[in-house]
């Protein structure tokens, strides 16, 4: 599973059972130029209630569905760092429930080399209350840039149910949806017409700006990076910018190449508006300096508080100014008044 932890790369992570019944649980991360995984997710007990990820059961023979370990991975607070969602069960127990892992700053020594780790959120009353939950996954329902959750349950009765989550995050956070498509037509393009063409799995989506603090911040993204284990990504990255409106410095974007091929495919674009979506035609593949972007924009209530508030700072300068000039002219007419009343004194 794809994962970053805000320098730019993406990292690998590996959920596993250290033993067949899942008492022991953990997660991994490697990345570039470590020679070992690093835990990052270990303690798994709520408190005097010890939880694991459900261990998969390859028996053909039984009656019973399983699905492997899989974590989804999605930006829920637009922080900049990609949380998770997790399916854990209790291993006294026979409850299995959808649980969020948010990406914190790392405060224990077995983390130290990555910066951060896994928190569970054992307390979000919307996720406890589903019962016998078998996959969990990010959704933008809304398509307002902010991730909501599906959950798939299993009923009494062996039938399964959709349950849909949503997001009630409303810090002042900001993010960028870019969606790369395959610039493919069916047939032959006809001249003068831009393929399209479909989201297409492999492209890599990075991007630097400024944050709040003035401090650099990357960030970065495979498009469905996943093609088994109950991937269910987005046909888009969602990238979470944090609580800076600054515009987006640089965004890169790449495609895979053929194999035997050197040159890279990637291109740049530069001051990318925040709380947009952008659709990149990588047409043709082999010319990146030719593909082309399409921004699009969606006004959000903050547009109109701007200009509510724009109009009233113009209506108040306005009244300022009305007064001010009242004033002035009730002084031209004492002015004229006092003139003309010393110049009939003079004349007797």
């Amino acid at each position: 599973f794809s994962w970053t932890d805000g320098d730019g790369q993406s990292e690998h992570l590996l959920p596993v059972c250290e033993d067949a019944a899942c008492q022991k649980s953990a997660i991994y991360l490697t990345k570039l130029g470590l020679d070992q995984w690093v835990p990052i997710l270990q303690d798994f007990r709520n408190k005097d209630t010890l939880w694991g990820f459900v261990p998969y059961q390859n028996d053909k023979s039984s009656m019973k569905i399983s699905f492997p370990i899989t974590l989804h991975i999605g930006d829920y607070n637009m922080d900049g760092y990609p949380d998770a969602l997790a399916i854990l069960k209790n291993t006294s127990g026979s409850n299995q429930q959808a649980f969020l892992l948010e990406n914190v700053p790392c405060n224990n020594i077995s983390c130290k080399s990555v910066h951060r780790m896994f928190k569970v959120f054992w307390e979000l009353s919307d996720l406890n209350q589903i019962k016998d939950a078998v996959v969990a996954t990010f959704f933008d329902i809304y398509e307002d840039g902010i991730l909501d959750i599906i959950v798939l349950s299993k009923g009494y009765s062996k039938d399964f149910a959709i349950h849909t989550l949503k997001n009630n995050f409303e810090a002042d956070a900001y993010f960028v949806k870019v969606i790369v498509l395959s610039g493919l037509c069916s047939n032959d393009c006809p001249r003068k017409i831009t393929p399209f063409g479909v989201n297409q799995p492999g492209p890599y989506i990075m991007y630097t700006t400024v944050d709040a603090n003035g401090y650099l911040k990357n960030g970065s993204a495979g498009q469905l990076s996943q093609s088994a284990h109950f991937a269910l990504h987005l046909p888009y990255n969602v990238l979470g910018l944090g609580r800076s409106a600054n515009f987006l410095d640089h965004l890169y974007v790449g495609i895979p190449r053929p194999l035997g091929e050197k040159s890279i495919r990637k291109q740049e674009w530069t001051a990318i508006i925040p709380n947009s979506q952008l659709i990149v035609i990588p047409y043709p593949h082999n010319v990146p300096r030719s593909w082309s972007a399409k921004l699009y924009l969606t006004p959000s209530n903050i547009v109109l508080l701007t200009a509510i508030a724009l109009i009233g700072v113009c209506v108040f300068i306005l009244a300022i100014i009305g007064i001010l000039h009242w004033q002035e002219k009730k002084a031209d007419d004492r002015e004229k008044r006092q003139e003309a009343h010393r110049f009939h004194f003079d004349a007797m």
